[in-house]
């Protein structure tokens, strides 16, 4: 079976800030996604996650890798063909108040997409937005009036409107509820479970909030410094971390239930600067079990109990 979206060792290089080096923001990453499902993107800030989801989307290009969509190479695509693509790939964005026009109406916002891939005519387009308002959980009043009229919640419910507009069959969400209230980031997390089931949509779920991840993802991957350390189902990764990161990251998930205690694991120190990566596994100054072949030797991505884990420990 054909995925909808894969990497094949996709890497991106940057120059670094005194313009003597590089600094590679993705390194090598492979990763797929089935039609149907969400794919959850972890990791700390500067892991290369949003990186990886401008390269999948190739709204940046990468220095290496390959990126195929249904089987096809969204690299090899000239400047109409790509065009035409990426009405199957929309993109949603952490700031609701920065990713929308202020100038322009909800009904402009909403309908852009349309208008440039020329989706009907005029009357039609009006009343693909009064459809789409209703299912994103806005009054259809909200046609005429601009963005700075409506809260945060509701800045990227029209957002997520425009997303889903060209019915796509992927969707790129990068931190789509960080920049919310905690209350009203149920409420969209709820409403992108229901968009998804309805309109058969797949998910590119990028966040640091690894509580959010596991309750929307079917499978998830965790970064770090620009690698993919462990890929999994959600299930998995969650119950049984094998990487000492993700340890990490799971152990700092609050538990709901009052009567489990779960072991707090604290990494030492910082991430080391991209621009200086350590040699050998880029964590091993962190990690509790390094040992000295840490040190000198990457670990390969390999298959362990189930998932994928890059780690000596195994």
């Amino acid at each position: 079976m054909t995925a909808l979206i894969e990497v094949r060792d996709l890497s991106k290089d940057y120059p670094s800030r005194d313009g003597k080096g590089t600094v590679r923001a993705v390194n090598g990453v492979n990763l797929s996604l089935e039609a149907g499902h969400t794919l959850g993107i972890v990791g700390e800030s500067g892991s290369g996650k949003s990186t990886l989801a401008r390269l999948m989307l190739r709204l940046i290009k990468p220095t290496g890798g390959e990126v195929l969509f249904n089987g096809e190479s969204l690299l090899a695509l000239d400047a109409p063909s790509l065009r035409r693509r990426r009405r199957d790939i929309q993109m949603v964005f952490q700031d609701p108040y920065a990713s929308l026009d202020p100038r322009m109406t909800v009904a402009s916002i909403i309908s852009e997409p349309l208008d440039i891939h020329g989706q009907g005519a005029k009357a039609e387009r009006h009343a693909k937005v009064l459809e789409l308002l209703d299912l994103v959980g806005l009054d259809r009043n909200a046609a005429s009036k601009y963005a700075h009229e409506f809260s945060g919640g509701q800045r990227q419910r029209i957002g997520i409107a425009r997303a889903i507009a060209l019915e796509p069959k992927l969707v790129v969400l990068d931190e789509p509820v960080s920049a919310l209230d905690v209350s009203i980031q149920s409420q969209i997390l709820n409403l992108l479970i229901d968009l998804k089931r309805r309109l058969n949509l797949s998910y590119i779920f990028i966040s640091h909030d690894l509580s959010v991840v596991e309750h929307v993802s079917d499978e998830v991957a965790v970064m770090y410094l620009g690698r993919v350390v462990e890929y999994g189902t959600a299930e998995k990764v969650f119950a049984s971390p094998l990487h000492p990161y993700t340890q990490a990251l799971v152990s700092a998930v609050p538990e709901i239930d009052p009567r489990k205690k779960r072991e707090r694991i604290v990494l030492a120190g910082d991430p080391p600067n991209p621009e200086h990566i350590p040699r050998g596994c880029p964590f091993h100054p962190r990690c509790r079990f390094a040992m000295d072949f840490c040190r000198e030797s990457v670990p390969p991505l390999r298959l362990e109990q189930g998932s994928m884990v890059a780690c000596h420990l195994y």
